[in-house]
């Protein structure tokens, strides 16, 4: 039996176990990447293992998000990091060098290589023919101190592209294609990756388009093939060194297979508030629009503002339209500088942003009450554009430029008969905004700020957990609710007791009252809880504020490993009609967990109601021992102090 791309690449990685479905399987990591809003804690917790220096073949840390600085914190963190980076052999990527995947894309991935990031977009890379993880900052934190990274060995699914799309249907679309039928669930355990004879017709930053927005689906991650359309974007950066031809074999085996007709696809839509709520465009024709905003890491390549150029040249956009575009990266930005577009982008009235997150995450131009805002992004959970009443929808750059002449949402076919925009057989090259390590660390000084406080500190788990329902929630519950991450609260990433104020406040503002008042407890949830974002300060911010335990019908993947990390029981409900019969301030214990913890059930008697609930803990034996320590650093630790006496 042949293999896929990505058991060929996890085939060369493999460091502990074997690579057969559903078995929990250890890689060595060869690239990591941080960004500003998930990176001083995942270097404060890198400090916290005491390694000299990074064994990655190359880490990188990134500033994109906390970019508006109205006080001193964001500034504060953003050079915590920069020494860090100087002093343990990682390279800084400085404020306005643009997104992490977009720069990372041009500068730093390399086919066939793994990439572990602490921004749930990170499988980006699998655009270039990377292995690329999202992750918790410790996960990363650890990969940097040369540990491997372990998942559970997923199913493949192989989605083979056929024909080749229209003009006016994008890359965009064939992901919201297929988020339309598996939905923001469908992906769990599984990495979808893209084949036939179409991928020809899709360049890097479009497949990158695809691989990014696959987060949404809940995968392992997505990849593509590196070919010869590979081998141009790195000739083309400069970096045709680095390639390599990675494809399926012949007889590759795949758990799933779907098919896609690229030239039958038209112009889709995500309709608030989740990426899988998706239409065809033609249905919501005539859908006034208040704002329209282009970028993100999913859509802000040359090629995508290009296009936005092309159909903005000479004409202006309708009066009740504010258009933002937020270039990529530096490199995206001065192209469009040296040849011209940018000058037609801001002849049509668009405002021009800086090379960062910015709206994707709140971090300013959030829409007006009650309006209606078009992204290019990749999520459009309610409130997370920073107006809890706006209507999030999101599309592609071509929808999105129409729609701003327009000031209806509009199927763009018949507005772009001619923006064939080719790849340029050379970008421009200037990385003076990446700073290289010291070779010297004794030589730099780390500063903190006094906003960068101490991350919690877990305990081994004692001989029972005992606590209060102290929220009941339903499904698809997103990090963004239990830790909202708006321009108001980034700037305090670094300070997990200030943002424990806020903690499920979306879902409850009495929550943090309450979990200070009953000193922790028990959180019950529905289907895919921990949703979106791969942000730890979901599962930092209830282990400060002393949760036990959280039962849902179900996880999603990297919140449950960050729950387990910081060494909170994940717990699902054996029998979803028990969901029914608890409810708020109901009080839960959980007798010998010592013991019980050993096995795949746990007992939880329901003290308030006199009745138990069987649960389900679907953790390997290495969780299992990491839930014990209290959490992975512990854990870590703890064999560390243990390979000292054997020596």
């Amino acid at each position: 039996m042949g293999l896929t791309v990505a058991e060929k690449i996890m085939k060369e990685h493999l460091v502990i176990g074997e690579l057969k479905r559903g078995k929990e399987i250890g890689l060595k990591i060869d690239q990591t990447l941080t960004q500003d809003s998930t990176g001083t804690m995942a270097y404060l917790q890198f400090e916290a293992l005491g390694v000299d220096r990074v064994k990655t073949k190359k880490s990188v840390a990134y500033i994109d998000h906390n970019l508006l600085q109205t006080g001193p914190e964001n500034a504060d963190d953003h050079l915590y990091i920069q020494r860090i980076a100087k002093k343990y052999g990682i390279y800084f990527s400085k404020a306005g060098n643009g997104i992490c995947h977009q720069v990372h894309l041009e500068r730093f991935g390399i086919p066939g290589q793994t990439l572990l990031g602490s921004d749930s977009h990170t499988p980006t890379g699998g655009g270039l023919g990377m292995l690329s993880f999202g992750a918790g900052g410790l996960d990363v934190a650890v990969a940097m101190a040369g540990r491997e990274y372990y998942i559970t060995m997923p199913y493949i699914v192989k989605v083979e592209l056929k024909g080749k799309l229209r003009l006016g249907v994008s890359a965009k679309d064939i992901i919201l294609e297929v988020l339309r039928r598996y939905e923001v669930k469908g992906g769990l355990n599984k990495i979808f990756e893209y084949s036939g004879q179409g991928i020809k017709y899709l360049s890097v930053p479009e497949r990158a388009t695809i691989t990014n927005m696959g987060a949404e689906l809940g995968a392992t991650t997505s990849i593509f093939p590196s070919d010869e359309i590979t081998y141009r974007f790195l000739k083309a950066q400069g970096r045709e060194k680095d390639y390599i031809n990675i494809e399926a074999d012949d007889n590759a085996f795949y758990d799933e297979i779907i098919t896609i007709d690229m030239d039958k696809l038209e112009p889709l839509i995500a309709c608030p508030h989740s990426p899988d709520n998706v239409v065809p465009v033609s249905s919501l024709e005539k859908t006034k629009v208040n704002q329209v905003a282009i970028g993100s890491c999913t859509n802000s390549s040359y090629v995508d503002l290009m296009k936005v150029a092309k159909i903005l040249e000479g004409k202006t956009i309708d009066e009740e339209v504010s258009l933002v575009i937020s270039p990529g990266s530096k490199q995206v930005l001065n192209m469009l500088a040296e040849n011209g577009a940018l000058s037609k982008l801001i002849s049509s009235g668009a405002r021009i942003l800086e090379s960062g997150c910015g709206p994707c995450i709140g971090m300013g131009q959030s829409p007006n009450t009650d309006g209606v805002s078009l992204r290019t992004f990749n999520r459009n959970f309610k409130g997370r554009c920073g107006t809890v009443s706006a209507k999030v929808y999101l599309a592609s750059p071509e929808v999105a430029a129409v729609s701003a002449l327009t000031g209806y949402i509009t199927s763009p076919e018949e507005y772009v008969k001619d923006i064939n925009i080719d790849m340029p057989d050379k970008f421009l090259i200037n990385d003076n905004l990446i700073i290289s390590p010291a070779e010297d660390k004794e030589e730099v000084e780390i500063i903190r700020g006094p906003n960068i406080k101490p991350f919690p500190k877990s305990k081994a788990i004692g001989e029972s957990i005992r606590g209060k329902v102290l929220i009941k929630l339903g499904d698809d519950i997103t990090t963004d609710h239990i830790m909202p991450s708006n321009a108001k609260l980034l700037p305090y990433r670094s300070n997990i007791p200030y943002l424990s104020d806020y903690c499920l406040v979306p879902c409850d503002p009495e929550f943090p009252k309450r979990a200070r008042d009953n000193k922790g407890g028990i959180i019950v949830a529905g289907f895919n809880y921990g949703q979106g974002s791969s942000r730890e300060h979901a599962a930092l911010v209830p282990l400060y504020l002393r949760i036990k335990a959280i039962i849902a019908k179900s996880f999603a993947r990297i919140h449950k490993q960050n729950l387990i990390n910081n060494g909170i029981l994940p717990l699902v409900f054996n029998n979803e009609d028990d969901f029914n019969c608890i409810n708020g301030l109901d009080d839960l214990i959980i007798d010998n967990i010592l013991e019980q913890i050993e096995e795949d059930k746990v007992i939880i008697k329901n003290i308030t109601k006199g009745g138990e609930y069987i649960l389900d803990l679907d953790i390997t034996e290495r969780q299992r021992e990491i839930l014990k320590a209290g959490g992975l650093l512990n854990m870590i630790k703890n064999n560390f102090k243990e390979h000292l006496k054997g020596e």
